[in-house]
């Protein structure tokens, strides 16, 4: 009879321990699939922004500004270092340097412009940071910007504007929507958005600064946060390593 019952619960102890190897495994599955479908996202979104680009994309300050067909080769060559490293293991770097704000705001405005008319929703540019500099990899910054004005495109609705100011923690730049699409009630959101929201919460953290989502019944408030150059240098430096 002992040794029955001393059967039965190893039998069980092997049960347990198979079932923690599995729901362990799967629980690693679904990170690593997280993690590919947003590099995946990531390289959608210059592929895109390039077959947009008009035949005098080059000309009017897009090739100084990031917004031509350079700047967007560059983002999605980012977009495939990254997949790569997601396959292969490695953390991206960050290749910070001086940035200034509105020349990077105005090359994501400039690379989905096409995108915003043919939804019927242009985007507005409302500039109050002056001559603003953050220390900063301007890929990052590109890819964050680039997500929260896209998502203002696809799942939210005119009026669209990004609102630039200063703040107590640095240089505030919003992307502010009309309304769209219904948020998931749990307050997550939905589908590729959420990818592109996780981008720019990622990037947000990288430099020492932060990310807000706001949904009301007149829209979307989606809120990034940068220190300027020179004043919280440190703990972007901190951040980076």
């Amino acid at each position: 009879m002992i040794a029955v019952e001393h059967a039965a619960l190893a039998g069980w102890s092997l049960a347990v321990a198979a079932a923690t190897i599995l729901v362990r495994e799967r629980m690693r599955a679904g990170r690593r699939r997280g993690a590919l479908n947003r590099a995946l996202h990531e390289l959608r979104r210059p592929l895109q922004a390039l077959a947009l680009l008009p035949p005098d994309g080059a000309r009017n300050g897009a090739a100084r500004n990031g917004s031509g067909a350079s700047g967007r080769l560059e983002l999605a060559l980012t977009a495939l270092d990254d997949l790569d490293r997601e396959i292969n293991g490695g953390e991206p770097p960050l290749r910070l340097r001086p940035v200034a704000c509105r020349h990077w705001v105005e090359g994501s405005l400039g690379r989905w412009r096409v995108a915003a008319g043919r939804a019927g929703s242009p985007v507005e540019l409302r500039w109050r940071a002056g001559s603003a500099t953050v220390l900063a990899d301007p890929r990052r910054l590109a890819q964050a910007l680039d997500n929260l004005i896209v998502n203002a495109i696809e799942h939210g609705g005119p009026p669209i504007r990004v609102d630039a100011t200063l703040s107590a923690v640095g240089v505030r730049i919003a992307v502010v929507d009309g309304g769209g699409a219904e948020p998931d009630p749990r307050g997550r959101p939905r589908g590729r958005r959420g990818h592109g929201l996780e981008v720019v919460g990622r990037v947000a953290a990288q430099h020492g600064g932060r990310f807000m989502v706001r949904h009301g019944e007149r829209g979307t408030v989606a809120a990034l946060e940068l220190p300027l150059a020179g004043v919280a240098a440190p703990a972007v430096a901190r951040a980076a390593a």
